[in-house]
């Protein structure tokens, strides 16, 4: 890599994080108290010497840098221009991982493999790609350019450019792109599910003449208790009013 191209890249890591982060003051705090900064300067000597065919070395500084910011970059990621990693602890790029221009991983983020072969193992992400703290994109995916995968989400499967993904494993999710300007802002796409059909059954019961049965204070049905379940004195708890009977053995 030509110095003037890897100077270019530095800058851009730096108006990545002022851009990124309101927390940033002035470009000397970014400089010297970013971890997620110093990881990925770390990162570009590293990843540079690794192309030129060294081993150890590369993974040495790899080591030394995740020792001290917490931050795990394999040499061999690809990694590219204006990246934002805000504060970092935990965070895992592997091996044969690419992460796009512009994008933006949270703490806690994977970046795993999920096969032992040597071959391209760890996920693809696009241009402006936002990934949520705790987030883990694992395997041979690709991410589209500009989606955005919420907080805790578990990405097995390639993701459209645009879309925005939640949930465990994730799923992607229509009509929420305006609330997922902020990562953590996560849709439920079940719940949401479950309240559309609930609404449904309310109209179909109603069509019917049926009348549903009345829901406790909590909004369950069920008003019982567990036999034998004991509060935190260790007096019995009040039983059911109404016992199932029990069958006789044959």
């Amino acid at each position: 890599m030509h110095p003037g191209t890897l100077l270019r890249r530095l800058r851009l890591d730096v108006d990545a994080a002022m851009r990124q982060d309101p927390a940033a003051r002035s470009v000397a705090e970014v400089i010297l108290c970013y971890p997620g900064l110093h990881a990925l300067w770390v990162h570009r000597l590293s990843n540079l010497l690794w192309n030129r065919g060294l081993v150890v070395l590369p993974r040495f500084l790899s080591h030394l840098a995740r020792f001290a910011t917490g931050i795990e970059i394999h040499p061999g990621a690809a990694i590219g221009e204006g990246v934002f990693i805000d504060h970092g602890m935990a965070v895992v790029i592997g091996e044969t991982a690419q992460v796009g221009d512009g994008c933006v991983l949270y703490k806690g983020v994977v970046l795993g493999g999920v096969s032992q072969a040597r071959v391209r193992r760890h996920p693809r992400l696009g241009r402006d790609v936002v990934v949520g703290s705790n987030a883990c994109v694992l395997g041979a995916i690709d991410v589209g350019e500009g989606a955005r995968i919420g907080s805790g989400s578990v990405v097995i499967r390639d993701v459209p450019a645009g879309a925005t993904v939640v949930g465990v494993p994730g799923r992607v999710v229509a009509g929420h792109r305006d609330a997922m300007d902020q990562h953590a802002d996560l849709p439920d796409p079940v719940a949401e599910a479950i309240e559309r059909l609930d609404r449904r059954l309310d109209r179909v019961e109603a069509a019917s003449g049926i009348r549903r049965e009345p829901e406790s204070a909590d909004g369950s049905r069920f008003d019982g208790v567990v036999e034998g379940r004991r509060d935190g004195d260790g007096a019995p708890v009040a039983i059911a009013a109404a016992r199932r009977p029990r069958r006789k053995k044959a």
